[in-house]
């Protein structure tokens, strides 16, 4: 069988879930004055081998892009995103490579580090301040992280940080495809029952690993799970056979390995922290989260089962955007809510 790594597929109407809305006004960035910028600045802390101090230096800028220098320096876009070119500089350090994917946070930028010799993620966290106070609790959360997870097997690992131009930009080791574009690529065919149970296992036991440490995640989905390689391999989609071209042959993609790590702590909590506002995203969350009743630990349970119906089947489990006809979804699944909980959200 042929290894090859993840590229784009021409599949057609290829994205059956819904399109998530945006996000609820307590998600939204704050209007803040502007401020004045100064692009020379970076500080930095470096994890990989032990901590070290903060400092400052001065960058030099040229007209045009140089080896190891700063880019010129420009404006950010209207939403504070960091306005970059492929091939320039993120700092001295890190040269800029590719746009692997954007978010509400940022942006996330592949980067050769110059000194480690190594490709790497760099989330550029938007200039905004309510974005740069989530991305300082993240790197709390990752450093803690880190130094528990002494093998780096369940969550993905921190390298370095540093202020760029009043963007937070976090180092990330380079991973795979999250589980939802390998299905998306996939043509949102299941995973074989194997396959996900080992998914399942290695997630319940990072959850475990969080939750023992007084974390909760929050926003556990198959966006946020990322294959650790990219590697996958074709296999005879049996299903399909009947239904094949001319020559019989009709493939799926398999994950060459099935080891798996958690992104994005952007949202994690602390356990002794405010737990009332509204968590996760829709097709994961909790029914005490709808309800407004709290959460705790369970919340990250039940986005677990979601994501292992929607690895056995292609599919999310419950596709809507609405609180009643969710609720309704999980009575339809589960039965009727539990008593205790309908009289605490009346």
């Amino acid at each position: 069988m042929e290894t090859q790594r993840i590229m784009e597929f021409p599949h057609r109407n290829m994205d059956k879930r819904p399109k998530k809305r945006p996000r609820l006004t307590w998600d939204m960035p704050q209007p803040v004055p502007p401020t004045k910028v100064l692009p020379t600045i970076y500080c930095g802390q470096e994890f990989a081998n032990g901590t070290v101090p903060n400092y400052a230096y001065s960058s030099i800028y040229y007209k045009g892009v140089p080896s190891n220098g700063s880019p010129p320096w420009r404006p950010d876009d209207k939403d504070g995103h960091f306005v970059f070119a492929i091939g320039e500089n993120l700092t001295p350090r890190y040269r800029i490579m590719s746009k692997m994917g954007e978010g509400t946070f940022g942006q996330v930028l592949e980067c050769l580090d110059s000194e480690r010799k190594e490709i790497v993620a760099i989330k550029v966290v938007r200039s905004i301040h309510k974005y740069r106070e989530a991305s300082m609790i993240e790197i709390d959360v990752l450093q803690k992280l880190a130094k528990h997870d002494i093998d780096g097997t369940r969550c993905v690992q921190i390298r370095n940080w540093f202020d760029y131009r009043n963007h937070i930009c976090i180092v990330f080791e380079k991973l795979g495809p999250s589980l939802y574009d390998f299905l998306r690529k996939n043509s949102y065919r299941s995973f074989p029952t194997d396959l996900a149970r080992e998914f399942g296992r290695q997630l319940l036991e990072s959850v475990a690993f969080m939750h023992d440490l007084r974390l909760i995640h929050t926003d556990l989905k198959p966006e946020n799970i990322l294959l650790v390689s990219s590697e996958y391999i074709k296999v005879p989609d049996y299903k399909f056979l009947s239904r094949s071209m001319k020559d019989g042959s009709y493939f799926k993609n398999l994950p060459k390995s099935s080891a798996i790590k958690l992104i994005d702590f952007g949202s994690t909590t602390f356990e002794h922290q405010d737990h009332t506002y509204v968590v996760s995203t829709r097709h994961y969350r909790a029914p005490e989260v709808i309800l407004g009743l709290g959460w705790n630990y369970p919340c990250d349970m039940w986005s677990v089962g979601c994501i292992l119906v929607e690895l056995c089947s292609g599919d999310a489990l419950f596709q809507t955007h609405e609180n009643l006809e969710h609720l309704a979804m999980m009575e339809r699944v589960l039965g009727p809510l539990p008593q205790h909980m309908i009289i605490r959200a009346e």
